[in-house]
């Protein structure tokens, strides 16, 4: 039997899509494609990943292109195009320019590569998803959003800083929308097994939740050019990976919600497990009130701007 290497498409070939590439070439996903309108940019950060791989012994092609076409075949897709948010900008400011850049990227995802699953990385990510989902028409299995990982990875890295110990010890998840509403959830965090809130002080957690809320903004505000691009790029791989390897790892990703938490036609980020079809499960979890609460609140964020969306020509 001939093995063949699995594929990964890139569609953006900036910080967070170039990154995207590097994790995805070193930890030997598969063969990378990284394509992006400004050709040369695509061609020229390929060619000198390819060539690093012969220092760290990685075996996976990568190859730049602006030609939808060389999707042909791929697994899996992660979408990053679109602008990024600059100081002072909410992620909702950049709603109708991305949606017209995202609507372009379906259409070319469709023709060349319509059994792929979807990656999405684009800001405003849950009316970006959306906006995937309106134009590539593919079951929802096959379009998720990159948010909950990444919201979930900083709180965690917050915790083990304030109690002092290993990021490895730390369980914990954040769902909802992907921005200043989302819900992280310090009642179903752990530290080395141990409940958060046995941990640390209410007051102590608190403040990390108000930190992991605004953890995007505090990186634009430092980098004063653009946002965030290492932590939201393995994010994304990690998804990757749990689908290439058909994996079943249970992550917060934003799903199009069928009815679960009563939610319908609308992608937030929930409990989701990922395996070789993509999203094969959303684990639905008990709320107390204040969580559900906070849910809700979310939501209602979300359909204001998948309704703002749909008043919009792109």
């Amino acid at each position: 039997m001939v093995h063949k290497r699995k594929k990964i498409g890139i569609i953006g070939a900036g910080f967070v899509g170039s990154t995207c590439a590097h994790w995805a070439a070193a930890k030997e996903l598969g063969d990378v494609v990284l394509l992006d309108i400004n050709e040369g940019a695509a061609k020229g950060k390929a060619l000198d990943l390819y060539e690093a791989s012969a220092v760290e012994n990685f075996d996976a092609n990568v190859i730049g292109t602006s030609d939808y076409a060389d999707l042909k075949g791929a697994d899996v897709i992660i979408i990053t195009a679109g602008l990024p948010r600059k100081p002072g900008m909410s992620r909702d400011d950049l709603l109708s320019t991305n949606a017209k850049i995202m609507k372009n990227v379906c259409l070319g995802i469709k023709e060349h590569a319509p059994d792929s699953i979807i990656i999405v990385v684009s800001n405003p990510l849950d009316a970006m998803a959306y906006v995937a989902k309106e134009t590539l028409g593919f079951p929802r299995e096959r379009i998720i959003g990159m948010a909950g990982i990444l919201d979930s990875a900083r709180f965690r890295s917050f915790i083990a800083e304030a109690a002092q110990v290993s990021v490895k010890e730390v369980q914990a998840f954040v769902l909802g929308g992907h921005g200043d509403t989302m819900v992280p959830m310090p009642r179903h965090c752990s530290v080395g097994g141990v409940p958060l809130l046995q941990v640390l002080s209410k007051e102590k957690v608190d403040a990390l939740v108000e930190r992991t809320r605004k953890g995007g903004a505090e990186i634009v505000g430092l980098l004063k050019t653009g946002s965030a691009y290492y932590a939201p790029s393995a994010s994304a791989i990690q998804m990757a990976e749990a689908i290439l390897k058909d994996q079943k790892r249970i992550l917060p990703c934003a799903a199009y919600l069928q009815g679960e938490y009563g939610v319908e036609d609308i992608f937030v980020g929930v409990l989701c497990k990922l395996g070789g079809k993509g999203l094969e499960e959303v684990v639905e979890i008990e709320l107390n009130e204040e969580e559900r609460a906070g849910l809700q609140n979310s939501i209602n964020a979300v359909k204001e701007l998948v309704s703002a969306l749909k008043n919009l020509d792109y």
